[in-house]
């Protein structure tokens, strides 16, 4: 496979993820998967909720290099073709080659039949600094001359040399985004780890960016560009309250109900989720309604869907894992790897729709979707 190069504007594949389309997906794959591995993702509204897999493909790993970029290519393809339509990317994930890739990817899995754009869901991500890796040119030159001199943000804006809420700002990285992956409509944009800026700005004045973030957004769903959008955090939703990059999820949703109405298009949160970094289940962070709950009870009580990341948690999972997490996947069998083993704890803990798993090499995707054809159901 050839390295990845943008695609120009008349060349954008036209649609997005469907009600229909997704449960098409879900039927071809069907014979193949355990029950429990398609789940609904409740968009509502003019994009429908959607069906999608319990696993998802991320892009943040590895090297800036065209032999990486080629390992990508042939692991998002496979997946595709093993049952997963969820695909999870960011404009600064490894200098924009990621994004790059992926809009190489779609057009070729689509003529060889594997997927309609329909069927499968792309994420991307603005916040940090996207430097597009072909540009030969010093960063701070690079910042000044493509964001400050034509007024994309103010410095005052730019926090701790990587981050950015300015809604000119985020629409820029929404164009790049489509244009780096060929497509009029991501199907979920999110805002990145807004809770960076709470080491450096004042907490109202985050929670004030974010509103506007969050405005830009709504802009952005009413042109088509994207379907629908969330925030995606580290820390933000899942620490405790007293942390300093805790992020309020329900006053935050508030901000969308106040610009989009009941129609708003905020509907998806991402969050790490593993054996180790399981707060998001246990660590009752969230107030919903005057009670503190985790993660992902308050997601369910606001109506929102949650993607989780970290799924083994960059590898680390993969050996050594707890015997006691091992010993909650006897379903999967004697055989079962520690990577396969703390996949199933992810996908079948009760509120997560899709946990990601970051495979840039096919024997990885091989490995990681085996777990596709046992169920997942919730555990109780």
């Amino acid at each position: 496979m050839a390295a990845p190069v943008a695609s120009s504007s008349s060349h954008y594949i036209t649609g997005h993820a469907t009600t229909e389309g997704t449960a098409n997906f879900a039927k071809k794959i069907d014979a193949n998967a355990g029950a429990g591995h398609f789940r609904t993702l409740r968009a509502g509204g003019a994009v429908g909720d959607l069906i999608v897999s319990s696993l998802g493909i991320g892009t943040y790993m590895g090297p800036d290099s065209d032999s990486v970029d080629r390992e990508y290519m042939e692991s998002i393809t496979r997946s595709l073709s093993l049952g997963i339509n969820v695909i999870d990317c960011a404009s600064n994930y490894r200098n924009m080659r990621s994004e790059l890739l992926i809009g190489q990817v779609l057009p070729m899995a689509i003529k060889q039949g594997i997927i309609n754009r329909n069927e499968v869901v792309v994420c991307s991500k603005a916040g940090y600094l996207a430097f597009d890796y072909r540009e030969d040119i010093d960063p701070y030159t690079y910042i000044d001359e493509t964001y400050i001199k034509t007024e994309l943000f103010k410095r005052e804006e730019f926090v701790g040399g990587c981050h950015c809420l300015s809604p000119a700002y985020l629409k820029n990285q929404l164009e790049l985004s489509r244009r780096n992956m060929g497509l009029e409509t991501i199907d979920i944009y999110f805002i990145h780890n807004p809770e960076t800026q709470l080491s450096a700005v004042p907490r109202s004045t985050v929670l004030s960016r974010i509103k506007g973030a969050i405005a830009a957004m709504e802009e952005c769903c009413a042109e088509g560009k994207i379907a629908m959008y969330g925030i995606a955090t580290w820390n933000g939703f899942r620490v405790n309250a007293s942390n300093k990059q805790h992020l309020p999820l329900e006053e935050i949703l508030s901000y969308a109900k106040d610009i989009g109405g009941e129609n708003h298009r905020f509907k998806v949160v991402q969050a790490p989720y593993n054996s180790f970094l399981h707060q998001a289940a246990t660590e009752p962070s969230q107030p919903v309604r005057g009670r503190r709950m985790p993660l992902l009870h308050a997601a369910h009580h606001l109506g929102l869907s949650v993607i989780t990341s970290a799924t083994i948690n960059q590898g680390n999972l993969s050996k050594n894992l707890n015997p006691d997490v091992r010993n909650k996947s006897p379903e999967l069998g004697e055989q079962r790897t520690d990577a396969q083993a703390a996949i199933q704890f992810a996908r079948t803990t009760p509120g997560i729709v899709t946990s990601l798993l970051g495979m840039r090499k096919v024997m990885h995707v091989e490995e990681n979707c085996a777990v596709i054809r046992y169920p997942a159901h919730p555990r109780t």
